[in-house]
């Protein structure tokens, strides 16, 4: 049985427990304006933290702007080791609709707009959140190198690139983080996550509880959770933590039940059999 790392020193200064939390579900329908209930979302924000869970996701693009200000309103003052990461990059024009604008002025402007919202100076962790078709990287990442020179970010991370853009962001800035679609049913990023390991960059795999097939009833997975006492979303967050140290799972939820459900994941531990056997299952 391997023996799992509960936490992760991001950018190599700030340790975080590696199960984190994704802001991304305490606003509205597709990820659109404010929630049904704003209460609500504080109570999962403030119960994620009482739980120990230090390291929260979210984006300027979230409602737009409704996540981080949720989030500044329920946690700050923030408690001591809390890091807060968000992203810039995306703009919305509706329910799940996004477009990228990586223009150095619109980056600087968004940023500026996340500090006031998180009722921060720094960023601790600022991600581009798309690469822009429009904008050359250099320009994107050169202007948020220059607010990281200024303080006002710590550390700047990547979302959904692949090798060789990596590659070409770190010839700007380092590279502290990669925010990929990943999970248990779905490795099409798996070269990223062996060059995040290689380089000691955090993976922060998103839709992280997705199972596909491997989640039906009676099957290997749905089998494993009952030997566990567990749930099939609650073994997929295990997998992940114990694929590799480098993985971040950030799992969001509107529920404070849920959220409680997720964070116990941190707990299971897959035997070598158990882990032969979905890994079979999934080359099957």
């Amino acid at each position: 049985m391997k023996t799992v790392a509960k936490t992760f020193r991001l950018g190599g200064d700030l340790e975080v427990n590696r199960l984190g939390f994704g802001a991304m579900r305490i606003v509205g329908d597709g990820v659109w304006g404010e929630p049904k209930d704003a209460g609500n979302s504080k109570r999962v924000l403030k119960r994620a933290v009482e739980l120990g869970v230090n390291f929260i996701d979210t984006s300027d693009a979230y409602g737009p702007a409704v996540s981080e200000r949720l989030i500044g309103e329920a946690l700050a003052p923030y408690p001591k080791g809390v890091v807060i990461a968000t992203k810039g990059g995306l703009t919305r024009q509706g329910p799940a609709t996004w477009a990228p604008v990586g223009r150095p002025e619109y980056l600087i402007q968004q940023l500026e707009l996340s500090l006031r919202y998180l009722k921060q100076e720094t960023i601790q962790l600022w991600q581009l959140h798309r690469i822009d078709p429009k904008t050359p990287v250099e320009e994107s990442l050169g202007a948020m190198k220059k607010m990281q020179e200024q303080g006002k970010i710590r550390h700047i991370g990547l979302s959904e690139v692949k090798v060789p853009e990596i590659e070409q962001a770190r010839k700007v800035v380092e590279i502290v983080s990669v925010q990929n679609k990943y999970n248990l049913s779905d490795r099409a990023h798996e070269d990223v996550l062996q060059y995040c390991e290689k380089h000691s960059i955090a993976f922060i795999p998103w839709y992280p509880v997705a199972a596909g097939k491997l989640a039906k009833p009676g099957g290997v997975l749905d089998a494993a959770a009952k030997r566990h006492g567990a749930t099939v979303s609650q073994l997929s967050l295990a997998w992940l933590l114990q694929h590799s140290p480098v993985i971040l799972p950030i799992p969001g939820t509107s529920s404070v039940a849920h959220l409680e459900e997720n964070v116990k994941a941190a707990e299971i531990s897959l035997s070598d059999a158990e882990w032969a056997e979905i890994e079979a299952a999934k080359a099957g």
